[in-house]
């Protein structure tokens, strides 16, 4: 039975038609992708869906009792709320069941067992258990862990302490949580790292609901949709099939377009020069007969923003050293945490080395520091270790950014000019630039018509140009940044991001681009289609420190799901042996003959070392209670890692305080 249908479908805003035509039916388990240019109404669409939107023509029609999630990018208004309250209103159907039976049983329990209070109490225990049963808030808390969230103190925390982006997460996991039967998603994978990305996936391909969503995330787009409606000229046509199929089936119709209308402007090309060369004379009634139909032909035309993508044509860079720079022994902390510890890396003449690792590993804070944009000192202040952050003193004191020390030594090749693009677009900040123009001018250098010239090659046409920073969207200020990299002439390119808020044409050509630079490259991105299509060797940040890649994304994937595979194989394989009960170190003391007194400070000393590590373990089977640590092989296997070894490290202790007591 269809979730949801839509029957030539319209929306008007402002009095001028937005949508018009759009007809589609979704089932469960069929994943739909909205496909169109900015301001084409995608988002108008969704919210349409969800009832928040009236619809001007046609009609949307909903299953009896659809329950509907939309997740867009609207933050909380609720910020006096905790990460759990917010997450868990977003199924208030669910605690109103719960409600229900609970009054139910009550009645039930005072006598009342007649046959409407029993129907009520199976038709309500009934909706819970197709809901996923009483574990429902369990497994709803347990997809913030999927969405990034990793320490259970956050669940406690206000929204207000919360980032941005980690807003976006949380509104995310709301619209997962009141297991819904139309789901809507506007841009879920925004603020996502690679692994959370890919847990998103398998968990909506899982999902029993009819999906839509909006993403410019290629990969995402292929793994989740089974279908695409492609929004056009205010008009819905809907595709049947994986989101690969339909961009070939568009690109046919775009060839088949351009050679339709350059037929049409050969035929009209031809029908004036007859017209005007029997305008008068004996064939002049033919020649208005032509021009009579000149008039009546209903002519070809494309969208005027048609191709319209930036065009990234960087200079052939000048030859630097071989090494362009390395890096040794380094760190990175921040706060009481230690992000990185006693790492190298390295990228060479021509590299295209693509940074990997979670989000809050230090990615961002590295590059910085390779850039210049933080400064470097050779030791780690307070004697840091891995696991404890350094005491913060004058190096923190004397950054060139504050926030996180980076340590270690960084040594920098011959000829090395470095072209860096931020996450946010921090490079357009500047103090007497207020309009596109006048950035572009004072960070390039360039005279006011050639700025013009490269802005028009970015979509910064005519009076864009002119137009103030302070009001220009984050697809603007990207094409921006990336207009002032190009001018650059580096031959290193340090890139963090550089897909965030482009449309789809734009990643492409972009991909192209950096594919064919022939210069260096770094490049931090949850893009996996760039990361496959311009890596060429990938360093992941793992247990705080690096390990380098040879070869491109598919091949580090290759390499990281045989080591999970192996891991769990070792786990599985692993003899399980009843536990040996172990004597107390308190008793078994208490039974022994006086010793030396350096044996009972040893004895002590272990007895303590136990203690801790005893806590430890309790704390790890804690969070192994947990279902989202076993929702994929990855999680189980890292989790299995890290509960033998915190078994081996107790059993290890407990040897030695025999040994000491003996």
């Amino acid at each position: 039975m269809a979730v949801v249908i839509a029957s030539d479908a319209g929306k008007d805003i402002a009095g001028e038609p937005l949508l018009r035509s759009v007809s589609f039916k979704l089932e469960r388990r069929d994943r739909m992708s909205l496909s169109g240019r900015n301001g084409s109404g995608k988002t108008t669409l969704l919210r349409m869906l969800a009832g928040e939107v009236g619809i001007d023509e046609g009609e949307v029609v909903l299953a009896k009792g659809t329950k509907i999630a939309l997740h867009d990018q609207r933050p909380p208004r609720e910020r006096d709320l905790t990460l759990r309250e917010y997450v868990l209103s977003g199924a208030r159907e669910l605690v109103a069941i719960e409600q229900q039976l609970a009054s139910l049983e009550t009645a039930m329990a005072g006598g009342a067992h007649d046959e409407g209070t029993l129907g009520r109490y199976a038709d309500a225990q009934a909706r819970l258990e197709h809901a996923g049963g009483y574990g429902w808030r369990e497994r709803a808390l347990a997809t913030l862990h999927g969405l990034g969230f990793r320490d259970n103190t956050d669940l406690d925390r206000p929204l207000r302490s919360f980032s941005g982006g980690e807003l976006t997460r949380a509104s995310l996991g709301r619209a997962l949580a009141g297991v819904p039967d139309l789901l809507l998603l506007d841009e879920p994978t925004n603020h996502l790292d690679i692994a959370s990305l890919e847990w998103l996936e398998q968990h909506l391909v899982s999902l029993d609901a009819a999906i839509v969503l909006v993403a410019h995330d290629r990969w995402f787009l292929e793994a989740v949709g089974t279908s695409v409606l492609e929004l056009e000229a205010g008009s819905g046509r809907f595709f049947a099939g994986p989101w690969h199929v339909w961009r070939k089936e568009k690109a046919i119709r775009e060839i088949a377009l351009g050679r339709a209308i350059e037929r049409q402007q050969a035929e009209i090309e031809h029908l004036e020069r007859f017209v005007t060369r029997f305008r008068a004379g004996t064939r002049a009634r033919q020649a208005q007969s032509r021009a009579k139909k000149l008039q009546k032909i209903d002519r070809i035309s494309r969208d005027p923003r048609d191709g319209a993508v930036p065009r990234f044509d960087f200079k052939p860079p000048e030859r630097s050293g071989r090494v362009v720079f390395e890096l040794s022994g380094a760190g990175i902390a921040v706060a009481d945490r230690v992000l990185l510890h006693d790492a190298e890396l390295w990228l060479e003449r021509g590299e295209h080395v693509s940074l990997v690792g979670p989000n809050g590993a230090g990615k961002t804070t590295l590059i910085e520091a390779l850039a210049g944009r933080r400064e470097v000192v050779e030791q780690p202040p307070g004697g840091t270790r891995k696991g404890r952050a350094p005491s913060r003193g004058g190096a923190d004191r004397a950054a060139t950014k504050p926030g996180p020390t980076v340590w270690g030594k960084l040594r920098t090749g011959h000829n090395v000019k470095i072209g860096y693009l931020s996450q946010h677009a921090e490079e357009l900040s500047t103090r007497t630039a207020r309009t596109v123009l006048e950035a572009t001018q004072h960070l390039t250098g360039l005279p006011p018509n050639k700025a013009r010239s490269l802005l028009g090659r970015f979509l910064f046409g005519g009076a864009d140009a002119d137009k103030p920073l302070d009001g220009l969207s984050g697809g603007e200020r990207r094409r921006l940044s990336l207009a002032i990299l190009v001018q650059s002439g580096a031959n290193v390119l340090i890139l963090d991001e550089p897909t965030n808020h482009l449309d789809l044409e734009s990643r492409e050509a972009l991909e192209l681009a950096l594919g064919e630079f022939g210069g260096s490259l770094l490049l931090v991105s949850h893009d996996r289609a760039l990361l496959d299509a311009v890596g060429t060797r990938t360093v992941a940040i793992d247990d705080a420190t690096l390990e380098s890649h040879l070869g491109g994304w598919p091949e580090y994937v290759r390499i990281r799901e045989e080591r999970q595979r192996a891991q769990a194989a070792a786990a599985k394989s692993r003899p399980r042996t009843a536990a040996k009960p172990r004597p107390r170190p308190e008793r078994a003391a208490a039974g022994k003959p006086a010793r030396q007194r350096t044996a009972q400070n040893d004895q002590r000393r272990i007895e303590h070392e136990i203690e801790q590590a005893e806590a430890a373990l309790r704390a790890i089977e804690d969070e192994l209670s947990d279902p989202a640590v076993w929702a994929t092989p990855q999680h189980a296997a890292r989790a299995t890692a890290r509960h033998e070894a915190a078994k081996a490290v107790v059993d290890e202790l407990y040897s030695r305080w025999e040994r000491a007591a003996g």
